[in-house]
């Protein structure tokens, strides 16, 4: 009797100890999720996931990168999630799989919040002031350090689908000077603990035949 193949694993991509603590406390429910934790800036977020999908067991795996973002917009809230369309960052553009059906479910699993779309840039240093706005004239809508270097590592390994969802930390009228201790970095936190069971019903419906 044949036996079906193994589905593709969700690897997610973040990239501080907070980060990882909320998606462990969200629970992830049924499916072959690994939850990686890479460390801070794009260097270590490419070297990182580079070791993790030449393991024979993520070899294949459909690569999701999240965690913490600043909002470019004004406008954005801490607490807002962002739905990359695309990463921008030094090696290129990365489009992103399943941009609707990521909205979808993240308004059904974080009922009440803001779901943002468009481009995420990659920097790698913590963007401030003036920053902002010169991003922001780019067309992109948020700006993090390891998502483009994360999708960009994962998609030069071998093709699969890619995407990256960021929870807003701070934003132009929000800035916020340290995670954690002001209420913009602890909405996010709970955000970012409840989106979980949307990336695997993203995950999952990505697997499903096409008909």
């Amino acid at each position: 009797m044949d036996r079906r193949p193994e589905p593709a694993p969700l690897l997610i991509a973040c990239a501080l100890g907070i980060e990882r603590l909320a998606l462990r406390r969200g629970g992830h429910g049924d499916g072959p999720v690994t939850v990686l934790r890479t460390g801070m800036g794009p260097e270590a977020a490419s070297a990182a996931v580079t070791r993790a999908l030449a393991e024979p067991a993520l070899r294949d795996a459909v690569l999701l990168a999240t965690g913490f973002c600043a909002g470019l917009a004004p406008g954005m809230h801490p607490g807002d999630l962002v739905v990359a369309e695309e990463t921008r960052g030094p090696g290129g553009v990365t489009p992103c799989a399943g941009t609707e059906l990521l909205v979808k479910e993240l308004v059904r699993a974080v009922p009440g919040r803001t779901v943002h779309t468009g481009p995420l840039t990659g920097s790698d240093h913590v963007v401030r002031g003036h920053e902002r706005s010169e991003l922001l004239a780019t067309g992109a809508i948020a700006v993090d350090m390891e998502s483009a270097a994360t999708l960009h590592s994962a998609v030069r390994t071998g093709v699969r689908p890619v995407a990256a969802v960021r929870v807003v930390v701070d934003a132009p009228e929000h800035e916020l000077v340290r995670i954690g201790t002001l209420r913009g970095g602890i909405s996010a936190f709970r955000v970012l603990r409840s989106v979980l069971p949307a990336f695997v019903e993203w995950h999952r419906s990505l697997l499903l035949p096409r008909r």
